[in-house]
C-alpha cells in the first residue's frame, strides 16, 4: 500500500516550485491532491503535469478569507475530508533596503507570508479536528532563522511563520494534530530568480555564484528535497514531531 493511499494533501502555493514537487510525490504517493494558486492557467499547467484523477485545483488569493474558505471545501466536497496541509504560498517582494523599501510591497508579503498562512491555520484546523487529525508543514525559509541585508519584509515573515507555528502547534498537540516548519535555503525556483535579479541587476549568475558559496554543500537546493521532508514530516514515520524547524538547507543554517 503506498505512503498516502486514501489521504487528502491541501497545498497552497501548489503551481510554484516546491508547491508542485511537493504535488508530484504526494500523488506519487497515492494521495489525492488539491493544488492552491492564484493563476489558474499555472494551476491547470501543474494539474496536467501531475496527471492522475485524484489531482484537481482551486483558484484562491490566500490573504481573503472568504477565498481559504472556499479552497477548503472544495477539498472536502470533492475528496470527504484533509489529512495534510502544506501551508506554503509565498511572494519575496522587493530587494531594497529598508529606506527604499515601498511600503505596498511590504503589505503584500506581510498579507501572503503571514496573513495567508494564519488563515490557513484557522480555517483548515477544524477539517483536520473533524478528521481525527493530521500533519500541517508551513514554508519558513532560512530567512526565518537569519537575518539577511535589503530583503527585511521577506525575513520579518519568515520569522513570523517560525513563530506562529511555535504557538500553533502547542494548542493541538493533544488532538492530533502535528504542526512543524520546513526551512529551506535558496532552492531552484522561480523566487530565486528573482532574488538574484534584486541582489545584482544583470548579474544574476554571479549573484548565484554568491549565494550558493554561502551553503556548505555549495549549491542551491532542489524543489524535490524539500517536497521530501514534507512528505517526511506528514507521514507515520514524523509520529512525534510537532512544533519543530526541519531546515532543509545544505548546512546553512550550521554557519
Amino acid at each position: 500500500m503506498s505512503r498516502f493511499e486514501n489521504k487528502t494533501v491541501v497545498i497552497t502555493g501548489g503551481a510554484g516550485g516546491i508547491g508542485l514537487a511537493a504535488g508530484k510525490l504526494f500523488a506519487g504517493d497515492g494521495a489525492k491532491v488539491l493544488l492552491v494558486d492564484l493563476q489558474e492557467e499555472a494551476l491547470q499547467t501543474a494539474v496536467s503535469t501531475i496527471g492522475g484523477e485524484g489531482v484537481s485545483y482551486q483558484v484562491a488569493d490566500v490573504t481573503q478569507p472568504e477565498q481559504v474558505q472556499k479552497y477548503v471545501a472544495v477539498a472536502l466536497e470533492r475528496y470527504g475530508a484533509i489529512d495534510y496541509f502544506l501551508n506554503n504560498a509565498g511572494v519575496e517582494g522587493v530587494v531594497a533596503p529598508i529606506v527604499d523599501s515601498p511600503i505596498d510591497a511590504f503589505d503584500q508579503v506581510l498579507a501572503v507570508n503571514v496573513k495567508g498562512v494564519w488563515l490557513g491555520l484557522k480555517y483548515v484546523i477544524p477539517a483536520l479536528l473533524a478528521n481525527g487529525g493530521g500533519s500541517i508543514v508551513m514554508t519558513s525559509s532560512m530567512a526565518g532563522l537569519k537575518g539577511t541585508p535589503n530583503i527585511s519584509p521577506y525575513i520579518t515573515s519568515k520569522h513570523a511563520v517560525v513563530g506562529m507555528m511555535r504557538s500553533v502547534s502547542q494548542e493541538y498537540a493533544t488532538q492530533g494534530i502535528r504542526i512543524n516548519t520546513v526551512n529551506p535555503a535558496p532552492i531552484e525556483t522561480r523566487m530565486m530568480r528573482s532574488l538574484e535579479s534584486g541582489f545584482a541587476p544583470g548579474q544574476e549568475e554571479a549573484a548565484k555564484a554568491q549565494l550558493s558559496q554561502m551553503i556548505p554543500m555549495g549549491r542551491y537546493g532542489e524543489p524535490e528535497e524539500v517536497a521530501k521532508v514534507m512528505a517526511f514530516l506528514c507521514s507515520d514515520d514524523a509520529s512525534f514531531c510537532s512544533g519543530g524547524v526541519y531546515s532543509v538547507d545544505g548546512g546553512g543554517s550550521a554557519m
